[in-house]
C-alpha cells in the first residue's frame, strides 16, 4: 500500500492535462496525480490528516522508474511532517530521505529524453512551477511496485 496525497480537482485537471502531453510524446502508463506520502508499505486494509500546502519547486528528473519526471515540492515542514507523522503511524521505515514531489511521468527513459521530458513539461505549462494547493485529504492506494502496467494498483 502506499499513501497518497491528492491534489484539488482544480489542479489534478490540470496536471492530467500536463501529464497526457508527456505520455503522448514519450509512452509510460496512466496514474492519478499524487504526491506519495508514504511509499509501498505492508499492511493490512483495515490499518488520517491536517490540510497543509504544497507549492511546486521546479520540474526534475530522476533514475527510478517511478520517478522518471517529477514536479519538486518544497520540503516545507508541515508536508515533511505529514510524511513522518504518517510513516510513524503505519510503522514504516524508509531507507532513504523523504524527497515531496509529484510524478508526472513513469518510465525507463535516457538521461537526454528525461531532459528532454522536462523541458517539455515547462513548456506545456510554463507556470507549473508557481502553484501551490491545498492538501486536505490522503488516500490509500494498494500498490504492487512489480506491475510497472499499474494495472493492478488500485485506490482503498
Amino acid at each position: 500500500y502506499s499513501v497518497w496525497a491528492t491534489p484539488p480537482t482544480h489542479v489534478s485537471e490540470r496536471l492530467k492535462q500536463l501529464m497526457r502531453n508527456l505520455r503522448a510524446e514519450f509512452g509510460g502508463p496512466e496514474f492519478e496525480p499524487h504526491v506519495t506520502v508514504v511509499g509501498a508499505m505492508r499492511l493490512t486494509e483495515k490499518d488520517a490528516l491536517k490540510p497543509y500546502t504544497a507549492r511546486i519547486n521546479t520540474v526534475s528528473r530522476g533514475t527510478f522508474f517511478y520517478q522518471c519526471v517529477y514536479l519538486l515540492l518544497d520540503p516545507t515542514p508541515e508536508v515533511v511532517d505529514t510524511s513522518a507523522h504518517t510513516c510513524g503511524h503505519f510503522a514504516y521505515k524508509s531507507s532513504t530521505p523523504y524527497m515531496p514531489h509529484l510524478s508526472l511521468l513513469y518510465g525507463d527513459l535516457t538521461d537526454e529524453e528525461k531532459e528532454k521530458a522536462v523541458e517539455r513539461a515547462k513548456s506545456h505549462d510554463p507556470e507549473i512551477c508557481n502553484l501551490s494547493f491545498e492538501v486536505s485529504s490522503l488516500t490509500l492506494y494498494e500498490t504492487d511496485t512489480e506491475d510497472i502496467t499499474l494495472k493492478s494498483w488500485k485506490k482503498v
